[in-house]
């Protein structure tokens, strides 16, 4: 979606009054510019000490943080650019999938040390079954292990493919999808290495987002190819168990077991809402429109809230005759937070 920089602006304001025309189910409640420049890929929240993470690239690459409550912006990490941000609760440090990692304190925002790793880091996920945080990368290795309590590289792990979004059950086992294979790698926690792979058997492919019902187990993984679509496995065994259609460009999926809903964030400007009516039974609750661009999304366990992130772009100003259109320069102080909640 290309926009101008006049249109762009009615977009976003439309947008950030979503929730005083719809009165039930989720919708947008507030969408707020928080400004800066540079590109950005994951979001993430951190509960305990309310803060939203979203790293930057660009000249100015940085980790932006703004108040989890407020929205209002704290003091950034400088840095090299990056794409995604874990925390581990006990030892109030979090991580960032730049290059170098960068470790700081959770509570602080102080840098604790920089960790070399090989790859191209991109996903990441923190495990606080063993206190342990995965970087994924879609080159070998596909995912380097670090301890949190000090930060050293315990390892790396073939996965077999191209590792896009992590979930663990709690108890030793995690589960990585694949972008290239179709399939999701299932890790043993205890010995680092592979235990299986499940094949999502021509039902999805272009795996992007994962969920995971942890006491029900349940797999949602979102898939790009065929236009679209969530697969549901059973964590356990990796048997199909439904799939249901999702919007275009999906690139995030977070569970809320409180609700047992599941949430697919798409780059062509919607919000997917799955309800799980029993272990085995899903359906298409609500689909919410957000804004072109906000593919990735993070839970605020607290609120119940979803928070995702984009921004606007003008026009690009020409583009070679039969060549692919290109995009625009990112609209100043556009880059926003997203809202969704009832």
């Amino acid at each position: 979606m290309r926009l101008s920089t006049t249109f762009a602006a009615t977009v976003l304001a439309l947008v950030s009054g979503v929730a005083t025309a719809q009165q039930s189910g989720y919708h947008v409640l507030q969408t707020v510019k928080v400004g800066g420049d540079g590109g950005f890929d994951y979001v993430y929240a951190d509960p305990v000490n309310r803060e939203l993470y979203m790293p930057r690239g660009g000249a100015n690459a940085r980790i932006q943080v703004v108040n989890l409550d407020t929205l209002t912006p704290g003091a950034d990490l400088p840095g090299k650019s990056g794409h995604g941000v874990a925390s581990d609760a006990k030892y109030h440090v979090a991580f960032a999938s730049t290059n170098p990692v960068t470790m700081w304190d959770s509570r602080t925002l102080k840098v604790i040390k920089t960790i070399n790793v090989d790859g191209h880091p991109d996903g990441i996920l923190n495990d606080a079954y063993n206190h342990r945080t995965y970087v994924f990368s879609h080159e070998a290795p596909n995912a380097t292990v670090i301890d949190d309590s000090n930060g050293n590289v315990l390892g790396t792990i073939d996965l077999g493919g191209a590792p896009e979004q992590a979930q663990s059950d709690g108890h030793g086992h995690l589960f990585v999808d694949l972008e290239d294979q179709a399939a999701v790698a299932v890790v043993d926690a205890n010995t680092m290495k592979v235990a299986g792979t499940y094949s999502l058997n021509g039902k999805g492919s272009g795996c992007a987002g994962l969920g995971l019902d942890g006491k029900n187990h349940v797999l949602f993984v979102a898939c790009r190819e065929p236009q679209g679509a969530m697969v549901m496995l059973d964590s356990r065994d990796g048997h199909y168990l439904a799939s249901l259609p999702i919007g275009g460009h999906c690139d995030g999926v977070v569970f809320n077991p409180r609700t047992a809903e599941c949430f697919s964030s798409q780059g062509d400007g919607t919000l997917t809402v799955i309800k799980e009516t029993s272990p085995t039974t899903f359906v298409v609750e609500q689909t919410v429109t957000t804004l072109a661009g906000a593919k990735t999304l993070t839970l605020d366990p607290k609120t119940g809230h979803l928070l995702l992130i984009t921004a606007l772009y003008d026009s690009p100003a020409t583009s070679a005759q039969g060549a692919r259109p290109g995009r625009g320069a990112m609209v100043p102080g556009s880059f926003s937070v997203i809202v969704v909640g009832k």
